[in-house]
């Protein structure tokens, strides 16, 4: 404990944390006030993300790269399953949706090319497993291919061909969420010789003790889950006050939020020339949020929801998905990375902020 409150003391960003009880308070007190509780729990999640940071690289050192990438990734998009599960008792879909795409764009381009970024302008070359990333971005073209499927059904706006869509859209959850296992089994267990990470001399000495750390990652990602609720909450309204699309909302702004958590671990990583722990947060998140959180949505929804949830998206949102999935292989095939790789893989993602921003698509 006197290394975590070290570092608390120590790190200027981590002050922000009393951001935290204030946003609590701030709802109970304020509940209509939308623009300054967006603020402030903006304010809130970005020390809650640094601190997840510090203790999942803890943790990491002690498990490896492979294993330390799936633990970020996973307490990560808790923080994204949560806000589409308020927004999906809402009955908002068009948010869920939109924040889901968002999330497999920003991780596979925003995420990953800051990371390459940020590494290759300390470190002339960076190396990392093009195994376990080629393993990642194959099961996101399984994912895109789900998300396909649904739009091609004939009739879709119809009652029957909306009940087809329907039962297509369960049967195709069912399909990812076990293809998804199946690739954890392989890269963990049956096969996981072929995914261990590069050795890096910088990586360094756990910060922290493990059960430290552990218990850390527990509690930031309760703080997360209540600061997140907040959030949901009073995005739209404030969305509206700054003049933003909901498309851009969900697109970027909610999935920018709701992965600050792993990008704070993914370029501290990256700095510190652990390049297969970026890689493995960035693809590993966009991989599991393709293939777990969206067919759980979909199942959850039957649950929660005011009505099910299908996984059909609107064209322009599966078009920017099969992109950024196409940008990530070809940029991650040769396993090695320098700092203008990463410029190319935000300019694609900034092409995508700007078309939504100024030009929404229309979303179903």
């Amino acid at each position: 404990m006197a290394r975590l409150l070290k570092e608390i003391l120590g790190n200027p960003v981590l002050w922000l944390l009393a951001f935290v009880p204030v946003v609590i308070i701030a709802q109970v007190l304020e509940p209509k006030a939308h623009t300054l509780l967006f603020a402030l729990s903006v304010l809130a999640i970005v020390p809650l993300a640094a601190l997840l940071s510090y203790a999942t690289e803890s943790v990491a050192t002690k498990t490896g790269d492979t294993v330390g990438g799936l633990l970020n990734a996973t307490l990560g998009n808790l923080t994204e399953l949560i806000i589409a599960v308020t927004a999906l008792h809402a009955g908002q879909h068009t948010l869920v949706k939109a924040s889901v795409a968002g999330a497999i764009v920003a991780n596979t381009l925003f995420m990953l090319g800051a990371s390459f970024l940020i590494g290759g302008l300390r470190h002339h070359v960076q190396e990392y497993n093009r195994i376990s990333a080629r393993l990642q971005t194959s099961l996101l073209f399984l994912a895109t291919i789900a998300m396909m499927t649904p739009s091609v059904v004939p009739d879709a706006d119809s009652v029957a061909g909306s009940a087809l869509t329907q039962k297509l859209s369960v049967g195709l959850s069912a399909l990812l969420i076990g293809s998804y296992a199946l690739g954890l089994l392989f890269s963990l267990k049956t096969h996981r010789e072929f995914f261990g990470g590069t050795d890096h001399p910088e990586a360094g000495e756990a910060a922290l003790p493990v059960g430290v750390a552990l218990g850390t990652l527990a509690g930031v990602t309760v703080l997360v889950a209540l600061v997140s609720e907040v959030f949901v909450e009073s995005v739209q309204q404030a969305a509206a006050t700054f003049g933003m699309t909901p498309a851009f909302v969900g697109f970027i702004v909610v999935a920018l939020v709701g992965g600050a958590a792993e990008m704070a671990s993914a370029f501290s990583g990256a700095r510190k020339n652990r390049l297969d722990l970026s890689v493995g947060i960035a693809l590993g998140s966009a991989s599991q949020i393709a293939l777990f959180v969206a067919p759980m949505l979909v199942f959850l929804s039957y649950v929660i929801g005011p009505a099910p949830m299908n996984l059909q998206f609107w064209p322009g949102a599966v078009t920017m998905v099969l992109i950024s999935t196409t940008t990530a292989f070809l940029m991650t095939s040769g396993g090695r990375s320098a700092w203008f790789v990463g410029v190319l893989m935000l300019t694609v993602y900034l092409i995508f902020g700007l078309t939504l921003y100024l030009l929404p698509p229309k979303i179903q």
